[in-house]
């Protein structure tokens, strides 16, 4: 079974203007149509993960994330991006009480191993916070927190749990580099 790089979306691949629900306000964030192709070119599955707490706030649906994240992937096609699959947690502990998809949970990478035939051992776990490289530490796999200048504490903490930390996606994505034979 092959690793994949799993990606936290919001704040990571594409700009958080808060709860991402129209295709309109998509805006990739710099470095990573290039961070994706070069990961993609090496091999890597790339498998999306994202909390959506909007949705249990009752501000939009499963089919606004897919035409979000399809928006997304128009926007990548031109760099030979294709994501092998991209799953959601539509909880929010505060509204529908607690579950075990919200990342820091294990539930999404899971799935996506079984639907994907991935190996999550050695697999990359990426993103703008700590909870989303956190289930690389119950997964065997290898969390990455991308903490620009703004982000001290955030990159403090994921050093702290022995995480790669990028300032950038491009620099993220030379950490991760090929995946192992």
């Amino acid at each position: 079974m092959r690793t994949a790089v799993f990606l936290d979306r919001d704040g990571t691949l594409v700009r958080d203007p808060g709860y991402l629900h129209e295709p309109a306000a998509v805006e990739l964030l710099p470095g990573v149509a290039a961070g994706l192709a070069a990961l993609a070119a090496a091999g890597w599955p790339l498998v999306v993960v994202s909390n959506q707490s909007g949705m249990a706030r009752g501000l939009y649906g499963p089919d606004d994330f897919f035409a979000v994240q399809s928006r997304i992937a128009e926007l990548l096609a031109p760099h030979g991006v294709r994501f092998a699959g991209a799953y959601f947690c539509p909880h929010h502990p505060d509204i529908t009480g607690p579950c075990a998809c919200r990342k820091p949970g294990v539930e999404l990478f899971e799935r996506a191993a079984r639907d994907l035939g991935l190996a999550l051992a050695g697999s990359w776990m990426v993103g703008d916070r700590v909870s989303d490289a956190q289930p690389a530490l119950a997964l065997a796999g290898r969390g990455l927190v991308i903490a620009g200048p703004d982000a001290a504490d955030e990159a403090a903490r994921a050093r702290d749990l022995g995480f790669a930390v990028a300032a950038d996606f491009a620099a993220a994505a030379e950490l991760i580099g090929r995946p192992a034979a």
